[in-house]
């Protein structure tokens, strides 16, 4: 589904990445674990074509799409919640989600059934059920990041890539922006998870990498990496 081989990527003369390889099989939650600034934004980024690698290979469905721009890795069915919401503050919260579905609009993407697609949206995030003609600047954090969730799953992707989705939000809307995710997982959402909750992100997820250093450490099955000393004692609070 999603491939990511010897991955090199960073933001002028610093180099971030240092060859990272990912996997993210179809239908599979597989997370990237890692203190700040080991580079998992930059992995996303890199991934969605915000920023453009320096060497390796990133295939989607068999497709190399690292020198493609991201509308067009958009169009070939990616979608990308960014880290810090980035929702469009004076649309309403119907017009962010109605823009998730842009390319499927405009026949870039088969489209499907958009407004069936918009109601279980709004049943997955009953939040914005309520508020769905209020401006998106209004909102609150937790808000805001469901709505970009929201709006990335209108894409009706092959694969979503969530970028620290519980970031600066209260703990019971973390948890409630878990299990959001697990509902996805149930449909069989594929999803590449970055995410600061370590825990949270490896009871969610398939399959995990730890990166370090621009470099993948450890990776292996989430529920190994769980009782993995090294794993514990650096990202669980174990020892």
């Amino acid at each position: 589904m999603l491939s990511i081989k010897n991955l090199e990527a960073g933001y002028g003369k610093v180099h971030v990445l240092h060859g990272i390889s990912i996997d993210v099989p179809q239908g599979k939650v597989v997370t990237l674990i890692g203190s700040n600034g080991a580079g998992k934004t930059t992995t996303m980024r890199a991934i969605s074509g915000m920023i453009r690698p320096t060497a390796g290979e990133i295939s989607l469905n068999g497709k190399r799409i690292d020198s493609l721009e991201s509308f067009q890795i958009a169009k070939l069915g990616l979608a990308h919640s960014p880290e810090g919401r980035r929702v469009f503050a004076t649309m309403s919260v119907i017009d962010n989600l109605t823009l998730g579905a842009f390319p499927r609009l405009t026949g870039s993407r088969p489209k499907g059934d958009v407004k069936a697609d918009l109601d279980r949206a709004m049943d997955l995030f009953p939040r914005l059920k309520e508020r769905r003609t209020q401006l998106a600047g209004t909102l609150s954090g937790g808000e805001q990041q469901m709505l970009a969730m929201a709006r990335a799953v209108m894409l009706n992707p092959d694969v979503v890539l969530l970028d620290e989705p519980s970031m600066g939000l209260a703990p019971i809307l973390v948890e409630e922006v878990f299990k959001i995710i697990s509902r996805l997982k149930e449909q069989g959402v594929t999803m590449l998870l970055v995410e600061q909750f370590a825990a949270a992100a490896l009871n969610v997820a398939d399959y995990g990498y730890v990166l370090e250093n621009g470099r993948i450490s450890v990776h292996g099955e989430a529920e190994k990496l769980k009782t993995d000393p090294a794993v514990k004692a650096a990202y669980l609070g174990g020892s």
